[in-house]
């Protein structure tokens, strides 16, 4: 992830299609009232490159995502209670 990326905040995802889908804003100032968000990282077209749920002010599980040229999601890595899973399309 060496291009600028792009830092939001969110209260949760919806569907069960990957990538995830990330819905309601949040403020950054909000986050201090929040036991659980999640945070994505965009790329200059908006695709989520990765995400994060964020419990307690630890990285609960994180998603990282890959595209192929046309926008099409190719990989994901997924990490959840230190388990690795990875995906490829």
């Amino acid at each position: 992830m060496n291009e600028q990326l792009v830092c939001r905040y969110f209260v949760s995802y919806s569907g069960v299609k990957l990538p995830l889908k990330l819905v309601t804003d949040i403020e950054p100032a909000s986050l201090q009232n929040r036991n659980t968000y999640y945070r994505g990282y965009f790329d200059a077209q908006d695709k989520l490159l990765r995400c994060e749920k964020v419990v307690y002010g630890e990285i609960e599980s994180a998603h990282e995502y890959r595209y192929d040229e046309q926008g099409v999601l190719r990989h994901a890595k997924i990490t959840e209670d230190d388990e690795v899973r990875e995906l490829s399309w």
